[in-house]
């Protein structure tokens, strides 16, 4: 039965410790550019986007499209990078190994 107590008690911890990383990861900031920085998107670790700015200079009538698309590249690039430091924070936290379920 100790075994069992000191299985519990592990899990605990872990849950303990995956709540510990998931508030990190609200609390990240990872940015995002494009177009040489006239397009910048911040999102958090969860992959929530919190700001978007565009460069005025950027902003043409006559050429929505190539702005759209700066927007949609500064926006995956900060969610590539979100994506990166959730899996370094499971990483560190499971010692590498991938618990199906786990995820954040």
């Amino acid at each position: 039965m100790a075994g069992i107590g000191n299985l519990m008690k592990q899990a605990q911890e872990m849950q303990k410790r995956l709540g510990e990383v998931k508030e990190k990861l609200e609390r990240a900031r990872v940015e995002g550019t494009s177009g040489g920085g006239m397009v910048k998107a911040v999102v958090n670790g969860k992959k929530e986007l919190l700001s978007l700015q565009i460069n005025p200079e950027v902003v043409n009538r006559d050429d929505v499209r190539l702005l759209e698309d700066m927007i949609l590249a500064a926006v995956r690039q900060a969610n590539e990078k979100a994506e990166a430091l959730a899996a370094g924070e499971m990483a560190a936290l499971t010692g590498g190994i991938n618990i199906p379920g786990l995820g954040i």
